[in-house]
């Protein structure tokens, strides 16, 4: 059993921990969950999460229990099936997807996940940046998946529905190297229904575009939308695509926030971004990692962050030893991942 110390980082090394763990039919012993955290253990999602991938791949998990700090988990065969998961709070419905993901690339069944909480809350993909832009990446890269969602949840109340459909994915070796030339721009904006006369999701963009339009950015589409939810709330998410690369920065609604400012902080994020000449944002960089560990390839992202730096860790203890190549640009301003895979080992 590999013995894990999370005592440096937050909830994703537990999170591609158990992931890892399941591809490679290796039992996990994990101390000191979410141990930099100011309320370290299991929260909500992170219990949602073990047991998600527990019953997808009839693995036995133990330690579950709210605010657990020690996780231990065996795998019991190939992933595949049906399971449904109920985080009970605003916890995150991604971050549980997310922890699901990339189990296609040892599935030898069709994978769907029937998930309930917060669709679009902070320190997490909201769901339309990820449906619109993680989850297309994938699915170029080779991974069949999809996410329906039937209610969205903002904070603080949740209740957000959604499922995750998966299936068996046997990708090339990642080739996100090169951003590419700007190929569009894309705006999306939701916002709850009871926001809807307030016009807090056509604000939201039109300060997007508004932004985008100054510095001559054309856009190529606009989505606006109101959704029932049991809490108000409102995401806007600039999408960037390039001829290799793809970024997708948002930003949520809050009370007290104008809707204007909403829209204007992905266009900031997305300023930011581009100066660094890297293929894909900040948040995919360390979502990829997985997905690097088993098929190999390279990958330049923005920055080493913490994230990303706990996660070149932990796949070393699996075996996969990451090359991080700091100021990989012409410009010195991007990081480069390359790894063999554990599929070629």
């Amino acid at each position: 059993m590999l013995e894990l110390d999370g005592g440096d980082a937050g909830g994703g090394f537990l999170r591609t921990a158990l992931a890892l763990s399941a591809l490679t039919d290796r039992a996990v012993h994990v101390e000191n969950v979410r141990g930099d955290r100011p309320d370290p253990g299991l929260k909500p999602q992170h219990v949602a999460a073990a047991e998600a991938v527990a019953e997808v791949c009839d693995a036995t998990v133990a330690g579950t229990d709210r605010g657990s700090e020690t996780v231990t988990f065996e795998p019991g065969g190939r992933p595949g099936g049906s399971a449904s998961v109920a985080v009970g709070t605003a916890g995150s419905v991604t971050l549980v997807f997310d922890t699901v993901l990339p189990l296609a690339l040892a599935a030898d069944a069709p994978i769907r996940l029937h998930a309930t909480g917060g669709t679009d809350v902070a320190w997490s993909p909201p769901l339309t940046t990820y449906r619109r832009v993680k989850l297309p990446l994938l699915r170029r890269l080779g991974v069949p998946v999809a996410v329906d969602a039937t209610r969205r949840g903002f904070y603080p109340v949740g209740g957000g529905r959604a499922t995750l459909t998966l299936g068996p994915a046997d990708p090339d070796p990642l080739a996100l190297t090169e951003r590419g030339d700007p190929d569009g721009l894309r705006v999306y904006s939701l916002a709850s229904a009871d926001l809807a006369d307030a016009d807090v999701a056509e604000r939201q963009a039109d300060a997007a575009i508004d932004r985008l339009d100054g510095a001559g950015r054309t856009v190529q589409e606009r989505l606006v939308g109101y959704v029932e939810s049991d809490s108000p709330g409102s995401v806007c998410t600039v999408r960037a695509d390039y001829g290799t690369g793809i970024a997708g920065l948002d930003a949520l609604g809050e009370k007290g926030k104008p809707a204007e400012e909403v829209g204007g902080e992905p266009v900031d994020a997305l300023d930011a971004f581009e100066r660094t000449g890297a293929a894909v944002d900040r948040h995919l960089s360390d979502q990829l990692l997985p997905f690097l560990a088993v098929v190999g390839g390279a990958v330049t992202v923005p920055a080493v962050t913490d994230h990303v730096a706990s996660g070149v860790e932990l796949l070393a203890r699996f075996g996969c030893d990451v090359a991080v190549e700091e100021g990989a640009g012409a410009t010195g301003g991007r990081v480069r991942l390359q790894a063999d895979g554990l599929a070629g080992n």
